[in-house]
């Protein structure tokens, strides 16, 4: 009797149907809280960016302009108009840089750091009722496979590019994009 073969699917196939769903569920999820972020944050008279802007001088400390930027994944003249509409809202002060006294250091204030608590809570508690009904072991298993991409993502696609580079790529094997040499 002749045996049946047993058809396994291509291991390509696979993980081109797999990487469609990751990109359509990250897709969705990215842009919810685009939506939330906006919506949660401007009711502070602050921008996303500039929110993020603080989060990075919070965890940071003071940063020089350049730093910043690098940590927001700006480029320098973007970050500028972040930095001088913080300043002027009385969230961010400029201080001399004891290493370099050409430069400048830029340092979250009083009113900044409580502004930005004040929002990060409240983000916090909205993810704390998205989560209320998992299991910490769920919570955690998604947590770490968040950040696993993140880092994944931050290596391939930004670490070592230029902020704001726009190189095509050659998806479709034309060849007619500089890096398809």
């Amino acid at each position: 009797m002749p045996t049946k073969r047993t058809s396994r699917p291509d291991p390509e196939a696979a993980l081109h149907l797999d990487a469609q769903a990751l990109h359509s569920a990250l897709s969705h999820l990215v842009r919810v809280y685009q939506f939330r972020d906006r919506d949660k944050i401007c009711c502070y008279d602050i921008s996303v960016t500039q929110c993020h802007a603080l989060e990075v001088l919070v965890e940071r400390g003071p940063l020089r302009s350049v730093a910043l930027a690098d940590g927001l994944k700006l480029d320098k003249s973007t970050t500028s108009r972040v930095v001088d509409a913080l300043l002027r809202k009385g969230y961010v002060q400029k201080l001399a840089d004891a290493e370099d006294a050409r430069a400048v250091l830029l340092r979250v204030t009083r009113e900044g750091r409580a502004l930005y608590e004040r929002i990060n809570g409240e983000l916090i508690a909205q993810q704390a009722e998205l989560i209320r009904g998992l299991d910490a072991e769920i919570r955690a298993g998604a947590t770490e496979v968040i950040r696993r991409l993140a880092r994944a993502a931050e290596d391939r696609f930004i670490s070592g590019m230029s902020v704001g580079s726009c190189e095509p790529t050659c998806a479709d094997g034309a060849g007619d994009a500089p890096s398809c040499a």
